[in-house]
């Protein structure tokens, strides 16, 4: 009989936003809000948590649900995936089962030891040395000091930086932090993890090898719950998911199903007859420096998002927002009708092309196109350094047509012609 070791029970979580700002003052309404700050800085800290003066039918337009009536079961040794956009509440719902923020209403059972992973790299001080950081964010994320010591072999390894372990974390490059940080995290041996997006930092082959290691962890039978927007990883590692939209669960079940019923409704989000497409400001996470607009053209420059087998396809992409880093290197991935990602190209990992902060539109070539008969769509992503600071999901649509290799009268699945064909010869 299945043994639950999570169980959460109508859990919301409402939240302040912020309120519209004042005008241009007076220089009497100055002095006397100087006056009356204290009492004004009290009652807006207690609005923050009190919102005994909203009535259920009536909403403050400075309050959102975060997380609205979310109910469900995690049995023992169960890797239950966390899906949706941004913003609708999966890191919300880890925060509250890590005991980082508490519910507005509703509660959650945990039996077993927890350990999160929801932010790679907090509790790292930067004039401690890396050695000195493996113990003390070992100790922060929940381990004895035993049992650092007795990972920490296994720990230096994973993270690739022996050369540098007596250097001052100050003087490590972004990517070297996020590999020592994940080393640590990685190595924990709790009953549960809480792991929110870790794969999303690094390069390429870092991510690989996190990847690796969270199916190490899946398969020893630990009690997972993985919120990512990398839909192989969660069909790799999941056996069942949950999708959340607007602070609630829209579906719940196999991973497979809930995942293709998921990637179903994205296709949808986006006009497939558009070849141009301005982004939208809700789904913009990092305001600082983000993808603002795209649009495809094929070789002769005219926009389109239909292509016959073999022909190329050009996008053109705008950024916005500041640089800090000094360069940066965009990145595309592009997925099938069944969510299979079909290929992935980066400027810097395959190319060693970076652009400075001024650059503003670049200009990506993509073929020839030698993929089957059928609908895509291509997800953009930036890094900055070993960072990866904004992705845009199914940025937009296309279609390839007159590519049907090996059609037939009778019915085959959606998969029978591959995902790309390859010239070949027999002799």
């Amino acid at each position: 009989m299945p043994n639950p070791i999570i169980r959460v029970n109508k859990l919301c979580k409402r939240y302040r936003i912020g309120l519209k700002k004042q005008g241009y003052q007076t220089f009497r309404e100055a002095i006397i809000d100087t006056v009356t700050a204290p009492a004004k800085n009290l009652k807006r800290l207690n609005r923050l948590t009190n919102f005994n003066d909203i009535s259920e039918k009536k909403s403050a337009d400075d309050m959102i649900w975060a997380l609205r009536d979310a109910s469900f079961e995690v049995n023992e040794g169960e890797v239950l995936g966390i899906i949706g956009k941004n913003g609708v509440g999966k890191s919300t719902l880890l925060k509250i089962l890590s005991r980082i923020t508490e519910p507005t209403s509703g509660f959650a059972e945990i039996n077993g030891r927890v350990s999160s992973l929801l932010e790679v790299g907090t509790g790292f001080h930067p004039e401690l040395t890396g050695r000195e950081n493996i113990f003390l964010n070992g100790s922060i994320l929940g381990m004895r000091k035993q049992e650092i010591k007795d990972k920490f072999d296994e720990i230096v390894s994973f993270s690739e930086i022996e050369k540098y372990l007596d250097t001052p974390v100050k003087r490590f490059s972004s990517g070297m932090g996020v590999r020592l940080a994940f080393a640590v995290a990685a190595h924990l041996e709790p009953e549960i993890m809480l792991i929110d997006e870790v794969l999303a930092v690094g390069d390429i082959a870092f991510q690989e090898k996190c990847l690796g290691k969270m199916k190490n962890v899946a398969k020893g039978g630990r009690t997972v719950l993985f919120v990512s927007h990398n839909m192989g990883a969660i069909r790799s590692l999941c056996s069942s998911a949950i999708w959340l939209d607007s602070g609630q669960i829209v579906k719940m079940g196999p991973a497979d199903k809930v995942v293709r019923d998921y990637e179903e409704t994205q296709l949808k989000h986006f006009d497939e007859s558009s070849y141009i497409v301005e982004r939208d400001p809700e789904d913009v996470k990092n305001s600082r420096f983000h993808f603002s607009r795209v649009e495809m053209l094929n070789e002769k420059g005219e926009h389109t998002n239909t292509f016959k087998y073999n022909e190329k396809l050009i996008l053109i992409v705008d950024f916005a927002g500041e640089l800090s880093e000094g360069h940066f290197c965009p990145e595309f991935y592009i997925y099938n009708e069944l969510g299979q990602l079909v290929s992935v190209g980066s400027s810097g990992v395959l190319h060693n092309i970076y652009f400075n902060e001024k650059v503003r539109k670049v200009r990506i070539e993509i073929g020839p196109l030698i993929l089957t008969s059928g609908k895509y769509r291509v997800t953009l992503s930036v890094m900055t350094g070993n960072a990866r600071v904004d992705t845009w999901e199914n940025a937009i649509g296309f279609t390839i047509i007159e590519c049907q290799p090996f059609a037939t009268n009778w019915e085959m699945p959606l998969f029978r012609d591959g995902v790309c064909v390859l010239q070949h010869f027999f002799s």
